[in-house]
């Protein structure tokens, strides 16, 4: 508690200086009902980055009017987010070495300043939208931790019959805050003339909409100084007795992890299997807005739509969650369900938006269905694929494993914004893409062989 680190003895695992046969006696475990207000503070943080994130998609239109934005502008804005991956490295040696406390500290730092940078009303709009891609910068350097290290807050604080929903609640509420996004930024920032009904639009004027534009990044910015006060003053790396032998037991080093991962090809083909496909849907919803204008949709209903399929993912990812927590062992054939339907999804979606050439009918309720099908099917197998992560390659660390696929994601993201930056006017290209990044993934998931060395360590070692 208090605002000091994690000491160096704090990380020591409790099993790992006993002997084999010592190690594989029943361990004295609890569950702390703290847990959940950790889980909480965890969330809430993960959800305002995401929400920090995705400011800028759901309402370029708005944006583009008040600071001059281009569309390339929106695209890079949206990139800083993968950027912040590159130091992941880093990132995962602090949480390796010092715990969550001090890597959680650290992001929620980042996240403040970024969100301040973004505050700052400056006239000169050139200096302004440098500090807007700053702030945006510094946010994404908070990425690496908040979206990986769901996985080992719910192994250090939570039974085994709870990790799974654990780790898709702290992983999801994450994709919350972009439906956040998609829902906040569209309703409190009008859209510009011809980006919606004439009549709605006549009683804004410029003013009006840089004043709701700038209500929006000062309250990010109070949300986000709140969270860094309550991370500040309590948020423990652990509880005083681990929840399960698992938790309790020997990892790997930060060098032997890295070396098991990169060398282990089951661990490759999973790790593609997830950061492909969510990787494109990150930078696909992303510019949603812009995928959908050649259809004729307005700036909110591609918010309601970008919303929706982000909660639908969330509600059925947690309810998939709590299913594989009561039904162990069936983490594959949860996965191979969810993408086979992502592949149906994106591929009605895709046509329909080709109506020209398929002759299919491209109506509000078949891109609604369509697109929200994506996201219910992507999102919500973020948690599953974690838990079948750590199942695979454990006793590598949970934060490290999980760094290594959250910046494969990331990276994947990053080149589809990168080459849209380059291949903006006609973005046909990007759904197909989202297509076939569903089909490849659904390929390598039902070549995979699935294993459980975590989970038979808690069931047979505990019993």
């Amino acid at each position: 508690m208090g605002a000091a680190s994690s000491a160096e003895g704090e990380r020591e695992p409790l099993l790992g200086g006993a002997p084999v046969a010592a190690r594989l006696q029943p361990a004295y475990s609890r569950v702390y009902g703290r847990r959940w207000l950790v889980l909480v503070v965890f969330s809430l943080l993960a959800f305002m980055q995401s929400v920090v994130w995705n400011t800028w998609g759901p309402i370029q239109n708005s944006a583009k009017h008040v600071y001059g934005f281009t569309d390339a502008d929106i695209a890079i804005l949206v990139l800083w987010g993968p950027i912040g991956y590159i130091p992941w490295l880093l990132f995962m040696w602090l949480m390796d070495k010092k715990g969550l406390r001090p890597s959680l500290l650290l992001s929620a730092l980042f996240m403040v300043l970024g969100a301040g940078m973004r505050v700052i009303p400056l006239q000169d709009l050139h200096l302004r939208r440098w500090l807007i891609h700053g702030g945006q910068l510094l946010n994404g350097l908070a990425g690496p931790t908040l979206m990986s290290a769901g996985p080992l807050l719910s192994t250090t604080w939570f039974a085994p019959d709870q990790r799974a929903t654990a780790t898709a609640v702290a992983s999801l509420v994450a994709y919350l805050g972009s439906a956040g996004s998609f829902l906040i930024g569209p309703l409190v920032v009008p859209a510009p003339n011809g980006t919606t009904l004439a009549h709605a639009v006549s009683a804004w004027r410029g003013g009006h909409i840089e004043e709701r534009l700038q209500l929006v990044l000062y309250a990010e910015f109070g949300a986000i100084a709140l969270l860094f006060v309550v991370v500040l003053f309590y948020f423990p790396s652990r509880p005083p007795v681990p929840p399960s032998v698992a938790a309790a037991s020997q990892r790997l080093s930060y060098r032997s992890s890295i070396c098991r991962l990169l060398s282990n090809v089951r661990f490759l083909m999973i790790a593609l299997a997830y950061s492909v496909p969510t990787g494109v849907v990150a930078g696909w919803s992303g510019v949603l807005d812009m995928v959908l204008t050649p259809a004729k949709v307005s700036q909110v209903d591609a918010g309601w739509i970008g919303f929706w399929s982000v909660v639908g993912g969330c509600v059925f990812g947690v309810a998939m969650a709590r299913f594989a927590d009561s039904i162990r062992g069936m983490l594959k054939l949860i996965l191979v369900l969810m993408l086979a339907g992502a592949s149906l999804a994106s591929t009605w979606f895709t046509l329909t938006c080709l109506t020209r050439v398929t002759h299919l009918p491209s109506t509000a309720a078949t891109l609604y269905t369509s697109c929200i099908l994506v996201g219910i099917f992507i999102n919500s197998s973020v948690p599953i694929f974690f838990e079948l992560f750590i199942e695979t390659v454990y006793p590598v660390p949970e934060g490290i494993t999980c760094g290594v696929v959250t910046f494969l994601n990331n990276l994947f993201a990053g080149l589809l914004l990168f080459f849209l930056t380059f291949y903006i006017t006609d973005l046909s290209w990007l759904n197909w893409c989202l297509t076939g990044s569903c089909l490849f993934s659904l390929v390598l998931i039902l070549f995979f062989r699935e294993s459980y060395d975590r989970l038979y360590l808690d069931v047979f070692v505990s019993v």
